[in-house]
């Protein structure tokens, strides 16, 4: 369904012309104001949003492209379809070269008028979903790559809840790969040509999180200058990805719940009642249903998301992928860099075969961009530019208790459990990598969550969890 017109302004001197095209649009279901005058269409202008104009080039008080000029100068201003009955072929390429969206010559019928309407409306969806529609070129093409047992099992499912409509529930630890599944998704589904629009909700703020989904009305709140589409909205007859849901605030989830099951809503400060047709999938790095036993998140909307479940594996579940991958971005990034030329010495494939990658494929992916950065041509990928040691991070301990050395084998006799007992747990593993991505970014949270291939709001959630403060960083 396209994007609807809404709200139109007519603005010509004659009043036959004014009255016939007011009351046919309106008669269509379109809001229309209209003004005789250049001061009476500036008055209606500054009062509210308005997405198309009807504007006569001749009007009593100066030249319709004067306020061409000044509307077309306007950042989200409305697009002006021109009118005269004195028209040539030179001024309509005038009028369109200053911004004009189009021209249209006196007499005219109501039917030329519709074909205009809709053209519009087709054309500032097509722009307003633009604006939004940020993810890389490269992202589009990207392939979920591995052969692990594990990874077979999850292109089989992506192939068949693809060509449904499915609502589909993507879960999985932070870099595993969530984004790309929903991405393959939507590239694999009848919806392929439509918008796709993603909307992270970890990293919008609580107080503007309901104006992003459902949009605005101008005057809705301080700031609201303009009306402004939704994600909802702007993703009508394509698909919405709904990143990190569990970070949506409880009083915006009962909202969500009805937009899913209902398929309408009202932009924030409107009455207006809008219906769009949606795909949603949804990703989230946490165990939503242990979200609904804690009174977080609303357990019906949880049974409304969780249509179709996804569970992407963590990469240490995987590591036979591993040289793949970084394989696989070694030439993303060699090509992305302007070298010829780059490859891993047989040690460095080890060490990441052995590392543990608690940020998963994208902690993988950022190592491997450093490294290229930092290789000297011609010159092998060693373990040193990807940061890592020989060992799996996981095995790292704490100073021995034992005095055997390493790699020797522990005399007869001796307690294996002391040997274990120096393994670091999973906490301990994390705290450090957070403190090695914040020596290694000089403190700076938001570098080092991009380094850990987290949200700085998680950052700043396990830094309060490990009572981390600029003193304990190394």
């Amino acid at each position: 369904m396209v994007m609807a017109i809404e709200k139109i302004v007519v603005v010509d001197d004659e009043m036959m012309i004014r009255k016939s095209l007011e009351t046919q649009l309106r008669n269509k279901r379109y809001s229309v104001a209209s003004a005789q005058d250049l001061a009476g269409a500036r008055k209606i202008l500054s009062r509210d949003s308005f997405d198309l104009v009807f504007l006569d080039v001749r009007l009593p008080d100066g030249e319709g492209t004067e306020l061409l000029e000044e509307l077309t100068a306007k950042v989200d201003g409305p697009m002006i379809v021109m009118m005269t009955g004195y028209g040539s072929v030179e001024s309509a390429v005038s009028c369109m070269q200053a911004g004009a969206f189009d021209y249209v010559m006196k007499p005219f019928s109501f039917d030329q008028i519709e074909v205009v309407v809709d053209k519009a409306a087709s054309f500032d969806k097509m722009k307003r979903v633009t604006r939004y529609y940020v993810e890389e070129i490269e992202a589009k093409a990207t392939d979920i790559v591995g052969e692990a047992e594990a990874v077979r099992l999850l292109k089989d499912m992506v192939r068949k809840v693809a060509a449904t409509e499915a609502t589909v529930l993507i879960s999985g630890e932070n870099g595993t790969g969530k984004e790309l599944v929903a991405r393959e998704l939507y590239n694999n589904s009848l919806l392929a040509e439509k918008p796709y629009i993603r909307v992270n909700c970890a990293s919008i703020s609580e107080t503007l999180m309901e104006s992003e989904f459902f949009g605005h009305e101008k005057g809705a709140y301080t700031g609201a200058t303009e009306r402004r589409e939704g994600r909802f909205e702007l993703a009508d007859g394509g698909t919405l990805l709904l990143d990190e849901i569990s970070e949506i605030a409880p009083a915006l989830q009962a909202k969500l719940l009805r937009v899913l099951q209902e398929k309408e809503f009202e932009r924030v400060g409107g009455n207006k009642t809008i219906q769009v047709k949606v795909r949603v999938l949804a990703t989230t790095n946490r165990n939503l249903m242990e979200e609904v036993e804690k009174g977080k998140f609303r357990e019906d909307l949880y049974y409304r998301l969780n249509v179709f479940p996804i569970v992407v594996p963590p990469l240490r579940d995987r590591s036979d992928d591993i040289p793949l991958l970084a394989e696989t971005f070694l030439k993303r990034h060699a090509r992305k860099h302007g070298l010829d030329k780059a490859k891993f010495s047989k040690q460095a494939l080890k060490s990441m075969r052995n590392h543990f990658w608690p940020g998963n494929v994208r902690e993988l992916e950022n190592a491997v961009e450093r490294a290229v950065i930092l290789t000297e041509h011609g010159k092998a990928i060693g373990p040193e530019l990807l940061g890592l040691g020989g060992a799996p991070v996981s095995l790292q301990t704490h100073k021995a208790k034992s005095s055997v050395p390493p790699g020797s084998t522990p005399e007869e006799g001796a307690d294996p459990v002391e040997e274990i007992e120096g393994i670091l747990t999973m906490e301990e593993i994390e705290r450090e990598h957070i403190l090695q991505a914040l020596k290694a970014t000089g403190g700076n949270r938001t570098k080092a969550a991009e380094l850990l291939a987290i949200n700085v709001r998680t950052l700043r959630n396990k830094i309060r969890q490990y009572k981390i403060d600029g003193k304990s960083v190394p």
